[in-house]
């Protein structure tokens, strides 16, 4: 079945469009645009830059999905944004492709749903099932593991990771990495909870959850030290669960970063994040 597209819509040489996509009025495919079989491309939707998007996505009217970074250190170097299979792009959500700085690459993974007016910066890498509400905010370089749930109007600090199966209440603002499996809410966003409901929807086992929640009391509601924490925890007979070994392993990488995010320690500027067109003061 060949693709269906309005006589509107523009369609740049050099895009390639599977079979069975649908593309509607006055919509715009860019020149190194891939769509993949069966995708639904509303009418106004723009899909630009070097994205590759895989079967099955759909992408609602307002849309611009691989636009620029709104990064001033972006130089117009080759960059791209990678997309998996069956997403949901809502109206107005923007995604941008990646930067040097960021391994060039923006990657969405599969079964994903993006609200009205979310935005994905630069660099983002967003694993499966991931589901971002209305108006949230994510920075660039932020990682977001797969089923984690993040709530409307949410800002993300860029180089924040957001662990698997996390959720993240509305109108938080994230500043440090939220760990695996647990719920956070607030300005800044604090740890309130283990995500019981998630985990169950998830197929987490009951031993998990329970071993997740006595992690979760020694780790925040304890006298201890964090080294102090998770040393008790390491010596509890269900240490040697994923799920406690996932989020222990989450701390580390955190405290082997700075300022709480553990990818501020794979940053790639020498100059302390300065933008290109900013001077280094010579000292007095």
């Amino acid at each position: 079945m060949s693709a269906d597209i309005h006589p509107t819509a523009i369609i740049e040489p050099g895009a390639v469009i599977g079979e069975g996509v649908k593309i509607g009025p006055y919509a715009f495919i860019g020149s190194n645009v891939t769509l993949g079989n069966n995708c639904r491309i509303h009418h106004r939707a723009t899909i630009t830059g070097k994205t590759t998007m895989g079967q099955e996505n759909e992408v609602h009217p307002g849309a611009v999905i691989g636009g620029t970074p709104q990064d001033l250190k972006f130089a117009g170097e080759a960059a791209e944004l990678i997309i998996g299979d069956r997403n949901n792009f809502r109206e107005n959500v923007t995604v941008n492709i990646g930067t040097a700085g960021g391994g060039n690459q923006t990657i969405i993974g599969n079964d994903c749903l993006f609200m009205a007016y979310v935005h994905i910066a630069h660099d983002c890498i967003l694993k499966d099932r991931v589901v971002v509400a209305n108006s949230a905010q994510i920075a660039g370089h932020v990682h977001i593991g797969e089923g984690a749930i993040i709530s409307g109007l949410v800002g993300i600090h860029h180089f924040a990771t957001v662990g698997r199966l996390s959720f993240i209440g509305g109108a938080s603002g994230v500043t440090r990495d939220v760990p695996p499996f647990l719920l956070f809410d607030g300005d800044p966003a604090r740890p309130r909870s283990v995500n019981v409901v998630g985990l169950k929807r998830n197929g987490i086992t009951p031993e998990a959850i329970a071993a997740l929640k006595k992690a979760y009391r020694t780790l925040y509601r304890s006298d201890l030290s964090r080294s102090q924490a998770i040393e008790k925890i390491e010596d509890c007979p269900t240490a040697g669960l994923p799920e406690i070994q996932e989020l222990l392993e989450s701390f580390r990488q955190s405290e082997a970063g700075r300022h709480g995010r553990a990818l501020e320690a794979t940053r790639s500027d020498t100059n302390g994040g300065m933008y290109k067109n900013e001077k280094t003061k010579k000292p007095s």
